[in-house]
């Protein structure tokens, strides 16, 4: 084959991954020159060579394999970014697929912006089109701020990424979970041009996986040791309050209240973990002071219940569901109504979403 223009990692651990549907999706679907890295990740290539069937010989695909004794997909996405050298290169998970076209929109919509990282229109299985990032207005396109247009919901870097500009990044190796966060900020953070395909063909997470693993809680600073790798980039230092500010905003929403919930029916109790819960506050207030005024209502009751000395799990429950009640001032305010249009509060950000997700 020509010098590929797109090369697409894909990191695959088990038997029964559907890769040959992910790569047919690549290789069958794309006019540009594209090449496809099939990293076996602690199992016999072989194996995943035979679920590739016809595939494993197209002279777009290339099978690597890497054994590194680590449950993570950080080691093997490395793995296949060290084998790239393409112009621009992307990933995608062994469950999941590009919708016909998907990569040849994002070239179009890259050499028209100029854009280090365009990002993709995902599509979750039967839930529909992911609405985060929640970009102004929920249609902004072109010229994204990181934080006008909250860019940091996208935790994972799916797209197109310039391997001029992002050549030498990698996900962070060693964590339990968050391999990605890093990564994905530093482009969003440090991108330039930056541009959403937010009509194109979609990067398509399918939910029909067999061999999912049951996530069991761990040490409350094990779920946040992706904050190291964070605070430890070269560009943290120097972010604006305002990227602070929406970088923190989008932790607490997403990460800290999945911890949190994670803690409320284990056996020891959610007492047991309630230092290291507010130390995670304590750290992320410093990052950005005064962000959790931007929490909901209900979202502030969470955190009150936790650093109250004995936190209810019951009323930890009831608050969390409620937070999904988008028809409730609870959900939707700050405490403060003076933040109530805030870029980063709860209206302007779920309206922006649900603009996105009836985008056309």
């Amino acid at each position: 084959m020509s010098q590929p223009v797109v090369d697409v990692t894909i990191a695959v651990h088990s038997a029964t991954r559907p890769i040959a549907r992910a790569v047919a999706s690549i290789v069958d679907h794309t006019e540009a020159p594209v090449r496809v890295n099939v990293v076996a990740h602690n199992i016999d290539p072989e194996v995943i060579r035979e679920n590739l069937g016809a595939y494993a010989s197209h002279p777009q695909v290339r099978l690597l394999a890497l054994r590194d004794g680590v449950y993570s997909p950080a080691g093997p996405m490395n793995h296949g970014l060290d084998h790239s050298d393409a112009r621009f290169v992307a990933v995608m998970g062994s469950d999941d697929e590009f919708a016909p076209g998907a990569v040849d929109s994002w070239l179009a919509l890259q050499r028209e912006t100029g854009a280090s990282t365009v990002l993709a229109r995902v599509r979750i299985g039967s839930r529909g089109i992911d609405p985060y990032p929640p970009v102004r207005r929920g249609r902004r396109t072109r010229h994204l701020s990181a934080h006008k247009d909250r860019l940091a919901y996208r935790s994972a870097p799916l797209g197109l990424i310039e391997r001029a500009r992002f050549g030498d990044l990698r996900f962070t190796e060693g964590l339990p979970s968050g391999e990605d966060l890093a990564y994905s900020a530093t482009l969003w953070f440090t991108g330039r041009n930056l541009a959403y395909d937010l009509t194109g063909p979609e990067y398509i997470i399918n939910d029909d996986a067999g061999d999912r693993v049951t996530f069991a809680p761990r040490p409350v600073p094990e779920d946040f040791a992706f904050l190291d790798a964070i605070e430890a980039t070269e560009w943290f230092g120097g972010l604006s309050r305002p990227n602070r500010r929406a970088l923190a905003v989008k932790i607490l929403r997403v990460h800290f209240f999945d911890a949190v919930l994670a803690r409320t029916q284990v056996p020891e109790g959610i007492g047991a973990h309630r230092h290291d819960l507010i130390a995670v506050l304590d750290r992320i207030e410093t990052i950005a002071p005064g962000v959790t005024r931007l929490l909901a209502r209900v979202d502030r009751r969470v955190i009150d219940e936790v650093r109250s000395a004995s936190p209810d799990p019951k009323a930890i429950l009831h608050f969390i569901d409620a937070r999904w009640n988008y028809r409730t001032i609870g959900a939707m305010l700050p405490r403060n109504p003076f933040l109530t249009l805030h870029r980063q509060a709860p209206f302007r950000t779920l309206y922006a979403g649900m603009r996105a997700m009836s985008a056309v």
